[in-house]
């Protein structure tokens, strides 16, 4: 009884100095229990038997019988994911950056003799395995991609953390980063490069919105002169297709009357009357010649009128000496010019007094 008293007095100031050291305490969910001949072990633990000092066989959950002074407890191990806090620590990045980070652990014993003699305390190895390892990775990368790539960071670490674990029947499931304190010049270095970011950002928004802005009133303009060329096109097209049928109309018109002046012609005295028409427009020109222009033409005996109106009627006269269709010959034709002349010229003697 006072040897088994002053096991456990050694082993309490055995885990009072591993506590003061700062290592983290090896986790069991019972202590170390008694040998009572029949035990129940709980579920989800394993419990490790020395049997005179050396291994014997590991107890399964529910009823088990030992032998007392032989059969001895040596060892109690969870089976349970256990959740471990890694300490923060200092760590330099690819940049030369210090940061301070700390993490979660969350690991399972999966082989509890390994647990058990491969490493004096499981839990404190995995803890500055995980502590190295971190630093070790964060070693690698700068510090944009330390927060980009978190993920990828806390996969690292477990991959290598079961690398080492696998002799002391650990397996690490995850790793998570808790917290990544940056030292304050280089928190004001981001926040002035983030905010320069930003500024780029709106600039280049602003600069595209001007050249949008641009681009469009050039289309606009572009548009506009399109549809007012093909106004003026239209306007033009439009205009000429309204004089060529002005002209057009004006063309069958003269048509019409010279066709219905030709049949006029061609009747009675028709030609009297074509001749009284000529000597008009002649002497009306005539007296047209002094307001249009200061030249001004004037016959060889002016005050004599008959006489121009005489000559006019010779000029048409000389025009119709030919055949007058209808006419029986040409001796009728002269008589009747001659006749015509005489008359125009009474008419005209008429329309000068």
């Amino acid at each position: 009884m006072l040897a088994r008293a002053a096991r456990g007095t050694g082993a309490l100031l055995l885990r009072g100095s591993v506590q003061a050291s700062g290592r983290v305490p090896r986790r069991a969910s019972s202590g170390l229990p008694r040998n009572t001949v029949i035990l129940f072990v709980p579920q989800q633990e394993a419990w490790v038997v020395e049997r005179m000092g050396r291994f014997h066989r590991i107890l399964e959950p529910g009823l088990n019988v030992l032998i007392p002074v032989l059969d001895r407890i040596r060892y109690v191990q969870s089976l349970k994911e256990i959740v471990i806090n890694v300490p923060e620590q200092s760590a330099v990045t690819l940049d030369n950056v210090t940061l301070q980070i700390d993490g979660v652990l969350y690991l399972r014993i999966m082989d509890p003799y390994k647990a058990s003699y491969g490493v004096e305390d499981p839990e404190y190895a995995v803890t500055q395995l995980a502590q190295t390892t971190m630093r070790s990775e964060l070693g690698k990368l700068s510090l944009d991609k330390v927060f980009r790539e978190r993920e990828s960071l806390n996969a690292n670490i477990v991959d290598a953390i079961n690398q080492a674990a696998d002799c002391w029947g650990i397996r690490c499931l995850r790793y998570e980063i808790k917290d990544i304190h940056v030292p304050p010049r280089v928190k004001e270095s981001m926040q002035m490069q983030v905010e320069a970011e930003r500024r780029k950002r709106a600039t280049v928004l602003e600069s595209e919105g001007t050249r949008e802005s641009a681009i469009n009133v050039a289309e606009g303009k572009k548009q506009a002169q399109i549809l007012a060329s093909e106004a003026e096109k239209a306007e033009q097209i439009n205009q000429a297709a309204g004089e060529a049928s002005a002209v057009l109309a004006k063309a069958k018109a003269k048509a019409e009357a010279i066709r219905i002046l030709a049949g006029a012609l061609t009747q009675h005295n028709g030609d009297a009357a074509a001749s009284l028409t000529v000597a008009e427009q002649y002497v009306s020109a005539f007296s047209k010649l002094a307001k249009d222009s200061n030249t001004v033409l004037l016959p060889s005996n002016p005050s004599d009128v008959t006489s121009m109106v005489a000559q006019a009627m010779g000029v048409y006269g000389a025009l119709t000496k030919a055949p007058v269709p209808g006419a029986q010959n040409s001796s009728q034709s002269r008589r009747d010019v001659q006749a015509t002349d005489t008359s125009i010229e009474e008419l005209g003697r008429v329309k000068l007094s």
